[in-house]
This record gives structure tokens, sequence and C-alpha cells, in this order.
């Protein structure tokens, strides 16, 4: 679980408006049936300055209007207006680092599974979140097990979509991993394949060789998963894109999750398999990417969106 915590504003269509004041009908359509997509974004403080950075904010950014054209919502703003809004929401709450929450959902006007003439909501909220999986997860890992519960299939809700109804899925397997005393769950596909985690990417470590799903098993294309992929290739760490078993965490030297949230988090083990502390390439590719989202590595200065 994690709190939050409020600040000064939310922007909502178009305007900053104070935090309390971000408020919806109970009889919104998405409420009722889910019809929303969103993005999860983190912004980080340079430690060694004053200087702040979005990570990926253009990308999320063009992710979330993916998601709206896949689920047949109106984005009624575009690419660079919504990168323009959230700078404004973070500086009007003078954040040095914060947690971004840009959210588009069907509003009031309709009741019924057609959304057909509900209008579209905007919003972009922002706040203070530290490490999503608990404090020493960066550093010691977490334990994690295999859900009883499938991911979606590719063709009920589609996982390229960012879609708030999907997350039923993930609420269902992320309390019963709680209820057994694991921090996260990882599903498995229809086919019985690893998928991802309640809100992350997979990857593991096996004879110096780093392999995550590919996008056909159905997984989110992760930008987190994306950045690692694009560092690990830069660190000369051989990675692939391939299916992958649960055996294969079992005995894997290495397992890690990826996602704005979940950061670059290390899992110690699986189902009761102990994987063990942190790996070479675990910690090489972590401290590469927060030396990249600390804006200390020049050569992906493209990759971040200065406060």
């Amino acid at each position: 679980m994690a709190n939050i915590n409020e600040v000064e504003f939310i922007w909502k269509n178009g305007e900053l408006i104070p935090w309390a004041d971000a408020t919806t009908h109970v009889l919104s359509h998405s409420l009722h049936y889910g019809s929303g997509v969103f993005e999860g974004i983190r912004c980080y403080k340079n430690p060694d300055s004053d200087r702040s950075f979005v990570f990926r904010l253009r990308e999320h950014m063009e992710r979330l209007h993916r998601s709206a054209k896949m689920a047949a919502i109106e984005l009624p703003y575009t690419v660079d207006e919504l990168c323009d809004a959230t700078v404004e929401v973070i500086r009007a709450n003078k954040l040095p680092s914060c947690y971004i929450r840009p959210l588009v959902y069907r509003g009031y006007g309709v009741m019924g599974v057609d959304p057909t003439g509900a209008p579209t909501d905007v919003v972009i909220a922002c706040w203070p979140w530290d490490a999503y999986l608990g404090a020493d997860a960066l550093e010691n890992g977490i334990s994690v097990g295999i859900s009883s519960w499938r991911q979606r299939s590719i063709n009920a809700i589609p996982p390229a979509i960012k879609a708030t109804g999907a997350y039923f899925n993930s609420i269902m397997a992320k309390m019963e991993a709680r209820a057994h005393g694991y921090v996260e769950a990882i599903m498995l596909n229809e086919q019985g394949l690893v998928c991802e985690g309640t809100g992350e990417n997979i990857f593991v470590v096996r004879d110096g060789i780093l392999s995550t799903p590919p996008l056909s098993d159905g997984v989110l294309e992760g930008i987190t998963r994306e950045s690692v992929m694009i560092l690990a290739d830069d660190l000369e760490i051989p990675c692939l894109e391939e299916s992958l078993t649960r055996s294969d965490l079992y005995v894997a030297d290495e397992v890690f999750m990826t996602g704005s949230a979940a950061e670059l988090t290390p899992i110690g083990s699986v189902d009761e398999r102990v994987i063990g502390k942190p790996g070479d390439i675990t910690k090489r590719l972590q401290d590469k990417f927060f030396e990249v989202a600390y804006g200390k590595d020049d050569e992906y200065a493209d990759w971040l969106t200065e406060i």
C-alpha cells in the first residue's frame, strides 16, 4: 500500500484547481465500467543540484494517446499540451521530485455499457512518493509469488492499452500475494507463460544473458522496460525477448521488475525459491538507470524534461 500525500493543485481539463476540488460525479461512466486510460511517471531531483527531471515524459504521453485511441476515447489535448501541463502542475506544487498520474476517463452524462455521449475528463495529479515496493526493496529485493490469477488474454483487454479496468485483474493478484506473505505477484498468461507483475514488467538473468517476455505474450509495452533494454545494449549486456516459464524464474541467477512506480526492483525469491541478493547485472542496470534519471548522463538527455 502506498499512501497519497496531498499537495495544493491538480490539473484538470486545462486548468489548475485546488486538490480538494478535483472531484467527479458518482455516476461518471468510468467509475462504473472502468473505461479510462492512464499513465504513471516519475520526476527525479538531481542530488547534487537543484535541477529536477521528468523521466521520458513525452514517451508516456504518446502512450497515453495510443491507449486512448485503442479504447476509442477522444483525448482533446495534444502530446505537447499534456507535457506542458505536467510541467505546470509540478511547478505549481513546488515538488522537486514526485510521482505523476495522468488520467483520461469518461465522465458524467450517460449510463450503460455503451459510452457514446459521455464527455472526456483529463487530469494530471502529482505527489511525493518514495519506493513503491518498500523502503529497502531497491537494495535488498522482494519476495514474490506466482498468482493463481492469469493475466487477461490479448483478445480480451488488449495489454497495449494501459486501461483502468484492466487493473482489476492486478488487484486480485496483489491481494492474493499479500495474503500469502509476498510483496508482489507474478501473473502467467492463458498459455501458462510468464507475463508480468501486477504493475511491472519482468526480467531474468541466466548465464550472463538478460531475458524478458515478448509483447506477444501479453505484456504491457513498458517504457521503463524499453529503457532497460536500451541501457543493457549500451552496457554490452546481451538482452533477448523470449517466452519464459515459471521454472525459468526458479533457476534464474537474477530476477528483477521494472516500471515507473517500481523503477528497477530486484526479486530475492519466487515461490520461496531463493534467488538471492541483487546480482551484478541487476546492480549495473539499476545504477545506470538512476544515473540517467537523475540527469547525470548527458548521453540520455533527450529522455529528460527539466522542471
